[in-house]
């Protein structure tokens, strides 16, 4: 399949030209897709200088620091419009594992979503404190049983979408960033029929870098799943 990894990025110059040199070696013919926030750090300054190299590596900088979630279905939206069959979502600090790419492929053969899961086989998280594991278990918890989405790790953000499927959720209606956004997504692609699996994942915390979990994208999270339950019939899909 044609596929592509979509990595959104705010100031990760320190990480940045050594994830896209692992991305690109798992697969072949893997293409990687940057979507930057005006880093001001240089980020997209090295992958500008990458790009002229390897046809393989593509840019998108935007105006500002503008949220998780529109810099997703930005990227989205241009792998779509480039023909890209499989689109992954990862991050850049290495949290993710590139070895793990090729599992999801495999997987996307016969499902239209593909979850890195950090709870469908015990808890897989290494270097958080033990405040944050609850407030991340409690979170997918509490998603699970509000809008009875069958997946275990729903605010992961560790993907691989089957581009026809995601070609039929309206992105431009997406308002969600942060966690918030990955529920959405789920949420989304269940209700509209597609077929999900999660698979195993270790999730390694940032090597380097500064984190970007704040209260905001916490409380956006606590409320999403009531608006997903209560509210989903207003939400805008593209016709099959």
């Amino acid at each position: 399949m044609k596929a592509i990894v979509v990595i959104p990025t705010y100031n990760e110059l320190e990480n940045i030209e050594h994830i896209i040199t692992e991305v690109l070696k798992m697969i072949d013919g893997l293409n990687v897709l940057v979507v930057d926030d005006n880093s001001p750090d240089g980020t997209a300054k090295i992958v500008q200088q990458m790009m002229a190299n390897d046809s393989r590596i593509h840019l998108i900088v935007r105006a500002g620091k503008m949220g998780l979630g529109t810099a997703y279905c930005e990227g989205f939206q241009y792998a779509l419009d480039k023909g890209f069959e499989a689109i992954f979502e990862m991050d850049a600090d290495f949290s993710h594992d590139p070895a793990d790419l090729p599992r999801f492929l495999v997987e996307l053969e016969n499902h239209d979503l593909i979850i890195g899961s950090r709870y469908i086989k015990g808890v897989n998280v290494i270097n958080w404190p033990l405040s944050r594991l609850i407030l991340s278990y409690g979170a997918n918890l509490y998603t699970r049983i509000i809008t009875g989405m069958p997946v275990k790790d729903a605010t992961g953000g560790f993907k691989c979408f089957r581009a026809e499927k995601l070609a039929q959720i309206d992105l431009k209606s997406v308002k969600t960033n942060g966690y918030g956004f990955q529920i959405e997504m789920n949420y989304r692609m269940w209700k509209n029929g597609a077929r999900i699996k999660e698979i195993p994942i270790i999730f390694i915390d940032r090597r380097s870098g500064t984190s970007k979990m704040n209260k905001s994208i916490i409380y956006e999270a606590i409320f999403l799943v009531w608006k997903l339950k209560l509210f989903s019939w207003t939400f805008k899909n593209k016709k099959k």
